[in-house]
């Protein structure tokens, strides 16, 4: 490969939520919470950023954003940024947008506060697939509105949606917005046309807004196509999309996001309550538009390690855990795997691997909103050495336990 992602990168000392703040994070403790293990011993497979270092043409392109040494107050006065953004789309999912209906938010997070505000009176429901991105329904708790939780089920080893309870769901006149995700986080699915088109056949009907989280669209297994859900309804007003290069390009932290909103007058609504009053890092702008425009090529590698790295995990599991219940997602760098027949009778996985395995990670109901019991979501963005490090200690721990 040109790009090393066998690099382990130094994150001491950068304030990273992902090496300092897992005690607040995953089990809601302060310092006080101690471990077997230093915070630096820790395999750290558990929030979506990635360990491998952002590329250097966005590297380059924030330097050189810096040695114009001034950073005033910056809006998006041209059409630089839409027109790589753009490009990106119509080259990567054959789909483009006018420039008019792009909007910014420093995240789809926040932009998921914003609009549920907008959309959703607090007498009115939205409806959420689970299990689902923790977000979701902290966003829903904080507009203090009711969320439905409409359960994925599984059909051999595949995630599905129930479109018969979907449909009855959205038929309830209080429900207003599906908060819908594509790919899916964390089963890592990637819907169907043929799914898309049911879903939108549905919210039409009902008149419903659709919010759709597309953050995960460009981390495919290699041969894997994403289709927007603006491709499927090309004409449908009342739909919003949330996309950014932030996952794909590991540069969660420097807070900015694309969201496209058709509807004039959401959009409108959405500008005029935003928080920063429409003001941009600049540094941000120079990081996603080198993304779209120069990181191409390091977006295929990433893809094929990536696939390395999930089929290890694979092969692990059936190998030496074959209990667990696992299949390679379509999409994300997270393996969402079912490990209730390993621990039968652990209830908070993420408290048992972080005592007895040193190692890190998300599941359960707690933090997936639903339709998650004895589910952990493993990070595998990171180098092989560290990835193998992390299963073995998994293995010996889940050994451990059954030996007791």
């Amino acid at each position: 490969m040109k790009f090393n992602f066998d690099e382990i990168v130094d994150r001491t000392n950068t304030n990273a939520l992902n090496t300092d703040g897992f005690r607040g994070y995953i089990f809601h403790a302060g310092p006080e919470k101690k471990f077997p293990y230093k915070d630096d011993e820790f395999v750290r497979m558990w929030v979506a950023d990635m360990e491998f270092a952002t590329p250097q043409p966005i590297i380059d392109a924030v330097k050189n954003r810096l040695d114009r040494r001034i950073f005033g107050y910056t809006m998006m006065f041209n059409d630089d940024y839409y027109n790589s953004f753009s490009a990106w789309c119509r080259k990567m999912y054959d789909w483009g947008f006018p420039k008019e209906e792009l909007a910014f938010s420093t995240g789809v997070i926040p932009a998921l506060y914003q609009l549920l505000e907008l959309l959703v009176a607090k007498d009115e429901k939205l409806i959420i697939n689970t299990p689902a991105y923790g977000y979701f329904k902290h966003a829903a708790e904080y507009n203090k509105v009711q969320f439905l939780d409409a359960p994925l089920f599984k059909e051999n080893n595949d995630f599905k949606i129930d479109f018969d309870n979907l449909e009855k769901m959205a038929a309830d006149p209080q429900v207003k917005l599906l908060l819908w995700c594509n790919p899916h986080n964390p089963s890592g699915r990637v819907w169907s046309e043929a799914e898309l088109k049911q879903v939108a056949d549905i919210v039409r009907k009902n008149d419903l807004w659709i919010i759709s989280d597309e953050i995960h669209c460009d981390i495919l297994r290699s041969g894997i196509k994403h289709i927007p859900m603006g491709k499927v309804m090309p004409d449908y007003k009342k739909l919003i999309t949330c996309m950014s290069a932030s996952k794909t390009f590991n540069m969660a932290g420097l807070m900015f996001s694309n969201i496209i909103i058709r509807d004039e007058r959401l959009r409108g609504d959405f500008n005029a309550r935003d928080k920063n009053a429409g003001m941009l890092n600049p540094l941000s702008i120079a990081a996603h538009k080198a993304a779209y425009d120069s990181c191409g090529e390091w977006l295929g590698e990433l893809k094929q390690y990536l696939d390395g790295n999930f089929d290890y995990v694979k092969k692990f599991l059936d190998e030496k855990l074959p209990e667990a219940v696992f299949k390679i997602p379509e999409a994300t760098y997270l393996a969402w795997v079912d490990m209730g027949k390993c621990l039968p009778g652990i209830d908070n996985m993420s408290e048992f691997f972080a005592y007895k395995a040193g190692v890190l990670l998300e599941g359960g109901d707690d933090l997936f909103v639903g339709n998650a019991r004895g589910y952990i979501r493993l990070n595998l963005a990171m180098p092989q050495s560290v990835l193998k490090k992390g299963m073995d200690r998994m293995y010996d721990a889940i050994q451990s336990y059954r030996n007791a």
